[in-house]
């Protein structure tokens, strides 16, 4: 997939409240998507740090990338588990995220996504499943 399609995806199936978050495409090939998450300071709480909704929620948009580019094309889908592991507080900085697509079935998409912050460091890891629907998208 191009930044042309990926911007197209990523205009289509989020949330307007995901679009908030300003994700840029970056590399995808094969299995794999890499965004990055522009930093922002509406996406910190009171704590001053990043808070781990938008992580999720980058991971997620993330995968959706990955499995989409794997599939040559968005397909419905639903995440069935997101599990994080936060591994270091980010205050501030773009964020680059890499998704992969483990294992690609015929229902369910296992993969995982490595979350690094402005200085490489890994900051949060997710593994994820996702069912692939058999509905057909709407307007996409």
């Amino acid at each position: 997939m191009d930044e042309l399609a990926v911007n197209r995806l990523l205009d289509q199936v989020l949330a307007p409240w995901v679009k908030q978050l300003g994700l840029v495409a970056g590399d995808v090939h094969g299995t794999q998507a890499t965004l990055t998450l522009p930093f922002s300071e509406h996406l910190r709480h009171a704590g001053g740090v990043i808070c781990g909704q938008v992580f999720m929620a980058a991971a997620d948009t993330a995968m959706v990338v990955a499995i989409s580019a794997a599939l040559g094309g968005f397909h419905p889908m639903t995440t069935v588990s997101l599990n994080t592991s936060f591994l270091r507080a980010v205050r501030a900085g773009d964020m680059r995220i890499t998704a992969r697509v483990l294992r690609l079935g015929q229902n369910l998409v296992f993969g995982e996504v490595e979350l690094f912050d402005s200085a490489g460091k890994l900051a949060a890891h997710a593994t994820t499943t996702y069912a692939l629907l058999k509905e057909s998208p709407a307007n996409v």
